[in-house]
């Protein structure tokens, strides 16, 4: 009975996450909003996710670009970093980001972006097509679909506010 209901609250919590991220239909236009909508997310933010260490730094936007940063270390080692550009464009904005290695080079090929386009933006939340971010209070949870060997998961990443 134990080994069910585990089960059954297992496969809930995969309900409720993927929940959390949507995804815009093919040829489906994105949402619409206003980088001002996600003056919440400015500030340092910090968590332990993936059996290491990470931050996430988003300044105010300023002439349609609102920027951020993130990197990801454990056992005192770099393991990547991201430079991250949320662009207005028209009556929508998206997420590019780029990947980094420690040595600086770069993930996607050159010219090249990981986008993530607008869905809805509400109060103190965001849902782009592949990943969510929520603020509660000092906390933010991201949801990030990842497809890996053709198979996608939900990640649930969770950051406190900190100080630099």
């Amino acid at each position: 009975m134990k080994t069910f209901l585990l089960s059954v609250l297992f496969l809930f919590s995969i309900s409720l996450a993927q929940a959390q991220v949507k995804k815009l239909r093919e040829g489906q236009n994105p949402g619409t909003g206003n980088l001002s909508q996600l003056a919440w997310l400015i500030g340092y933010w910090t968590g332990e996710e993936f059996g290491g260490q990470c931050e996430e730094v988003w300044m105010p936007e300023i002439d349609g670009n609102m920027i951020g940063t993130f990197r990801f270390w454990s056992e005192e080692k770099l393991i990547f970093t991201e430079f991250m550009n949320l662009v207005q464009e028209g009556d929508t904005f998206s997420l590019k980001l780029k990947h980094y290695n420690p040595d600086l080079s770069g993930w996607e090929a050159d010219g090249e972006w990981t986008i993530f386009r607008l869905v809805e933006v509400r109060e103190n939340s965001v849902l782009f097509d592949g990943l969510t971010m929520i603020r509660t209070g000092d906390e933010i949870k991201l949801h990030l679909a990842l497809t890996e060997n053709g198979v996608e998961t939900i990640e649930e990443l969770t950051y406190r506010r900190g100080s630099l």
